[in-house]
């Protein structure tokens, strides 16, 4: 097999950014939340400390031999397996991106530090950020998000809003929402009045659709989400994928589509979030058959296992 990429992953088929090389430049599950929903599972090492956890060269390095290989994408986002608002060179990273590509680049955040002037003047630098907000209250947030004791809702909340008047870019706020844990009427309420506090360009539903942290979160229904949708606004949409089958896309590994290109791909996806069979379909544009081959190699390999999630076979690396 080819050598795995170290700090590039993808690209995915993304309902939000559509095709999406991911950029991991934390270690993994290094956070300021211990969300109960996180598909990675519990956080590690819980911290509010920036600091230069992953070098940028090495990674620009590897995105600039991607470039090479034709690489095709509509966003670059930085993400991966931790929270990469904590890397300290963020802001010189997307500087680095935007010199040797015009492919925009998005940053997926929790949010959290975005009260700190320096971690919104590195997100202000990208042309997307999608920040998350699960709760309006203090008792919700620290049921749902866990996060690190030098965090509160009202900072956080109080960030999202001078971020958005700094920044020109789009804002496209992600609300996670699990039965039993935000939805009854009052939290709504209180999201809602966040939300308009904040100001995002879109608000976009989500649910555990996916293995979770901690057992017992239940999803959300559809029809459910499309309510409460309708309760936050007109630029409020749904984007958890209730769907059952595959997604057509086009190749997006252009001609670089060999097994062993493949096999790395995979893997490096599976390291960062838990894959169906029919996500793996859709991240590779293979057939079910092919995919069942590789999935059947790393088993006998002994580097993935599997988990039940509502009926649906996930896999992930150990």
């Amino acid at each position: 097999m080819a050598e795995e990429k170290k700090y590039l992953f993808g690209p995915v088929p993304s309902r939000r950014l559509g095709r999406s090389l991911g950029v991991d430049i934390v270690p993994f599950k290094t956070c300021s939340l211990d969300c109960v929903y996180c598909q990675l599972g519990p956080t590690t090492q819980k911290t509010i400390e920036r600091k230069e956890y992953v070098a940028i060269e090495p990674v620009l390095a590897e995105l600039k031999d991607r470039l090479t290989e034709g690489l095709q994408a509509d966003f670059i986002t930085i993400s991966g397996s931790g929270e990469p608002t904590l890397n300290s060179r963020l802001g010189e990273l997307i500087d680095g991106i935007k010199r040797i590509t015009d492919i925009p680049v998005a940053i997926l955040t929790n949010g959290t530090l975005l009260y700190r002037q320096d971690v919104r003047a590195d997100c202000a630098k990208a042309d997307v950020v999608l920040p998350s907000l699960d709760a309006g209250d203090k008792q919700t947030f620290e049921r749902i998000n866990r996060p690190h004791p030098g965090l509160s809702i009202e900072d956080m909340i109080s960030g999202l809003c001078a971020f958005r008047r700094e920044f020109t870019g789009r804002i496209w706020l992600e609300v996670f929402l699990i039965e039993d844990f935000n939805t009854d009427t009052e939290q709504i309420a209180e999201i809602k009045k966040a939300i308009k506090r904040i100001g995002p360009d879109k608000v976009q539903l989500n649910t555990a659709v996916r293995p979770t942290a901690c057992a017992g979160i239940r999803k959300v229904t559809a029809e459910k989400l499309q309510a409460i949708a309708k309760k936050l606004g007109r630029n409020c949409q749904v984007v958890a994928d209730f769907s059952p089958g595959p997604h057509k896309v086009e190749n997006l590994l252009g001609s670089h589509s060999a097994a062993s290109h493949r096999m790395e791909t995979l893997l490096s996806i599976l390291k960062r979030r838990p894959c169906s069979l029919n996500d793996i379909c859709s991240a590779l544009d293979i057939h079910q058959n092919e995919a069942l081959k590789y999935i059947t190699h790393f088993q006998q390999q002994g580097v993935i296992d599997s988990e039940d999630r509502d009926g649906i076979l996930f896999f992930k690396a150990k």
